[in-house]
């Protein structure tokens, strides 16, 4: 009996190989059926992702109908990650990249219940990594775009993930660090700033002239000035005390035209130009006999105005305790600011003789103005005093 059952043992050893023939080749074709279907998915995922490209009216509208078009598409919506990022891709190109509204429809997309957590290990070790990576992406664009997020997305985002999720973490973060860095700076913009340059150009110079209380900001034509070529606008910003320090600047040394500088006005850049001359030495204060001597004590604040500096005061003089104003900088004294609409040298010209019609500025009409530009070109152009011509 047992001689029987090892014989009949052996037998099926050997017969082994017979088996796995026909499975192995099973096999195969299930793998070959795969490479297909993927084939196929592939296929549809180039579709899906290309209905951006295909557009031919790009705006808000046609963006939301395309995020409709693959929600019905399928209920299991498959390749919603690669569509995600594709829309991502294509935000700029139909201008919805500081909408919050199309990102809830992004995040919509997303299966709801499938990717939520169950233990600690799942949530802790990022559970379904490849879609909440997906998703902190697009809450990381939000925040790279100034787009600050709502409750409404917070109760979005846990339908999906779950509150251990790490996109709830990534929506904590930003609600926790970007209502304080949204109104932080003290030069308030609108949101979105204007697209008219010279609405821009004035925003700019009220915001640098902003550390004088007493600048003024004024709007001139330049085809006010006779000789001018350019027709155009020109933003100017000077304060009092600037006009007091040109007035006082030395006839034979020149002021210089420097430019063009850039300043950015949240996503908008504008080109602006200085009057400014060579930097100045103050003198040395002058020591007293007694420097614990409290019977003549001067005020602190007359150095600030050089309405004061003139005046002689007791136990001095008022050039030797004056402080260096905000206007005189270590590389220069700056006496103007401006933005012009063309940029170029004539209407910077046009803004010289425009601000020597100013009051407190006719000593630039005896001073050599010269063009100091940043560009690459080595000419330089000088207004002469005398015949008031332009010399290259």
């Amino acid at each position: 009996m047992i001689l029987t059952r090892h014989l009949r043992l052996s037998a099926c050893v050997l017969k082994l190989p017979a088996w796995f023939s026909t499975p192995v080749r099973q096999c195969s074709e299930q793998s070959k059926d795969k490479s297909a279907d993927n084939s196929g998915e592939n296929k549809s995922l180039v579709l899906r992702t290309n209905l951006f490209d295909s557009v031919s009216k790009k705006n808000k509208q046609t963006y939301i109908e395309m995020v409709k078009v693959f929600e019905n598409r399928s209920v299991h919506r498959r390749n919603h990650v690669e569509f995600i990022y594709a829309a991502l891709r294509h935000m700029e190109e139909f201008g919805v990249s500081k909408d919050i509204a199309v990102y809830k429809a992004l995040i919509d997309v997303m299966p709801k219940g499938k990717f939520i957590p169950t233990n600690i290990f799942q949530a802790e070790f990022m559970h379904y990594p490849r879609q909440q990576q997906c998703i902190i992406d697009l809450l990381e664009q939000m925040e790279d775009n100034g787009v600050m997020p709502d409750y409404e997305m917070e109760a979005m985002l846990v339908n999906v993930f779950g509150k251990k999720g790490h996109p709830v973490r990534k929506y904590w973060r930003m609600m926790y660090w970007m209502p304080k860095f949204k109104n932080l700076s003290p030069w308030l913009l609108p949101n979105p700033v204007p697209d008219d340059a010279q609405e821009l150009a004035r925003l700019a110079v009220e915001r640098m002239c902003s550390i004088d209380p007493r600048s003024k900001i004024d709007v001139f034509d330049t085809a006010a000035v006779e000789s001018a070529i350019d027709h155009t606008w020109v933003v100017s910003g000077q304060s009092v005390e600037q006009s007091e320090l040109l007035e006082v600047h030395e006839k034979h040394d020149p002021v210089y035209i420097e430019g063009p500088f850039v300043i950015w006005l949240r996503n908008r850049s504008i080109n602006y130009y200085v009057l400014k001359s060579a930097p100045k030495p103050l003198p040395p204060v002058e020591a007293t006999d007694d420097q614990d001597d409290v019977s003549n004590l001067q005020n602190p604040y007359i150095g600030l105005d050089l309405r004061f500096r003139n005046n002689q005061h007791r136990g001095g003089s008022a050039l030797n305790t004056r402080r260096r104003s905000v206007h005189e900088q270590d590389d220069g004294i700056i006496y103007a600011i401006c933005c012009t609409g063309t940029s170029t040298k004539d209407s910077l010209l046009s803004w010289i003789r425009l601000l020597e019609n100013e009051k407190g500025n006719a000593a630039l009409s005896s001073l050599a103005v010269l063009f100091k530009f940043t560009t690459p070109s080595a000419e330089v152009v000088v207004r002469t005093t005398d015949t008031g011509t332009v010399q290259h």
